[in-house]
């Protein structure tokens, strides 16, 4: 079998049918897929020293969430360097980056793998992966067919891409100067439509100068929202600076936001550069910001009107340049309301507020965030592959998500660290058991603390109280993952007194 001029004709031509369809990616892959009947393909992006799947036939659902970096793959490596078709040897030793990801195929020993990177000019944008079963499935067409098809895919992908930026909103299609490339710490995973509808406020808005209020429960991703907003702004070149508020104690909040200067207090031995300084010309984020206190939110509000600040000590005034972006998981109207939180600081922030949804609301992108962070744990453990069974995946689907993806992160975290103790191999596969279930919630099981008095040490009451409260506090943080203020609100105390109680006893 060879790909006659007729049947690459026919390809450009359904490769190029499907550029003004969304789905175009798929319509292009599936158009290959069949045309060389393969067992799995996928076509991937290439960004910043990794590949991102843009479409895949043949392969487990959760790839579409997986990052590739060439560092820890040295096939997909070999493909980025070649500079031409690859064709791997059936019983190649380099590892697999699909071991386990192909359905009833869990893994690729002896295999026939070629790809084949993709170019716009002589700037590599992506790569064609073909996998087959049969060790000699792609051994009938030649490197100069396989060549004609790299072409045509990437003068497709070249145009697809090309398209996409052009379906953005027009304040955001011109990247600022000297905008940093993408990273995977920054990138919001998922094409469900209220993930889709907020990536595209997000291009609205970045490239202005407009405050942002981030709203949402804890564990969607805020800061992720707040990096995606400065990132593609026009101060993307300059600091993002991070605060959280709700860690603050009030006697050095002011200090932290704007600086001191020699001998305001005790303890100041020498100048300090507040939150706001380091951030001039660039983006401040304050999270939590509903946790600030009253007394400094005139303060901030004085700042976000007029530019300038004092440090704490000092009667000059600085003036400083910085956008503001805040987040907070509190339902900030109410709040307001109660008179917890200042009404015209709330309307300053919220010139364009954004609301990130909850986890149970992006059904369809739960699948690709664990496949997302199967890839991170196989980095992270050492591990040849980390996949996610069928039954696991729809397990995870139809779970419910009170601490949204942060608490999917971790189930995936506990569930590999699971599997690979009960099969000590390098090649893990999530099942159902390795997840625990409460009606329909995952879960970490714990043991129970039954004992009685006459099993405990003898001690004081007041450090039997101590060690009781460690013990408790430091459990409710681990189940509310690990951020103080869900902590505060499971526990029913005010966030600033949880934190100074944590430090007393040792926690922080």
């Amino acid at each position: 079998m060879t790909l006659s001029v007729q049947s690459l004709a026919a390809l450009a031509v359904e490769i190029q049918n499907g550029l003004q369809n969304r789905d175009r990616f798929t319509r292009l892959i599936n158009s290959i897929h069949h045309a060389l009947r393969c067992d799995a393909t996928a076509l991937l992006r290439y960004e910043n020293r990794q590949f991102r799947p843009l479409a895949t036939a043949g392969l487990a659902p959760d790839v579409m969430g997986r990052r590739f970096s060439l560092e820890a793959h040295p096939r997909l490596e070999a493909i980025a360097r070649a500079g031409d078709v690859v064709r791997f040897p059936a019983d190649s030793d380099l590892p697999d980056p699909y071991d386990g990801l192909i359905p009833d195929q869990q893994e690729l020993h002896v295999h026939a793998c070629v790809g084949m990177p993709l170019f716009s000019g002589q700037s590599l944008i992506g790569a064609l992966t073909l996998d087959g079963m049969n060790a000699a499935q792609f051994d009938p067409y030649s490197d100069e067919e396989l060549r004609i098809l790299a072409s045509l895919t990437g003068g497709a992908l070249s145009n697809a891409l090309l398209l996409d930026r052009l379906e953005e909103p027009a304040s955001s299609f011109v990247p600022p100067p000297h905008r940093p490339e993408d990273n995977e710490e920054a990138e919001i995973i998922g094409e469900s439509v209220p993930i889709r509808h907020l990536k595209k406020e997000i291009g609205v808005i970045a490239p202005s100068d407009l405050s942002v209020l981030i709203l949402g429960e804890t564990g969607t991703g805020k800061e992720l929202i707040a990096q995606a907003l400065h990132r593609q702004s026009t101060r993307a070149a300059m600091p993002l600076i991070y605060l959280n508020c709700a860690a603050l104690p009030e006697t050095v909040a002011e200090s932290e936001l704007f600086g001191h200067v020699k001998g305001a207090f005790t303890g100041a031995i020498h100048d300090r550069k507040g939150k706001f300084e380091l951030a001039d010309k660039g983006t401040l984020f304050l999270d939590e910001i509903g946790e600030l206190p009253l007394s400094l939110q005139a303060k901030l509000l004085r700042v976000l009107q007029y530019g300038d600040l004092q440090r704490v000590g000092e009667d000059r005034a600085l003036t400083v340049d910085v956008r503001i972006i805040a987040a907070t998981n509190l339902d900030i109207r109410r709040a307001v309301t109660e008179g917890k939180f200042r009404a015209d600081l709330y309307h300053r922030l919220s010139v364009f507020p954004l609301f990130v949804p909850p986890l149970r609301e992006r059904g369809e992108d739960i699948v690709l965030l664990a496949g997302f962070f199967c890839e991170k744990c196989r980095s992270k453990f050492g591990l040849q592959s980390v996949a996610l069974s069928p039954a696991a995946g729809a397990q995870l689907t139809t779970a419910s998500w009170p601490g949204n993806v942060r608490e999917l992160e971790h189930a995936i975290y506990r569930a590999t660290l699971m599997a690979q103790a009960e099969s000590r191999s390098r090649d893990v596969v999530l099942l159902p058991q390795h997840f625990s279930l409460d009606g329909g919630r995952l879960v970490v099981p714990t043991a129970p603390a039954t004992f009685t008095a006459s099993e405990l040490p003898e001690r004081s009451l007041h450090e039997a109280t101590r060690q009781f409260q460690r013990d408790y506090i430091q459990q409710v943080y681990q189940t509310s993952g690990k951020v103080w203020a869900e902590t505060a609100r499971r526990l029913e105390v005010d966030p600033g007194n949880l934190h100074r109680l944590a430090r007393k006893l040792g926690l922080k």
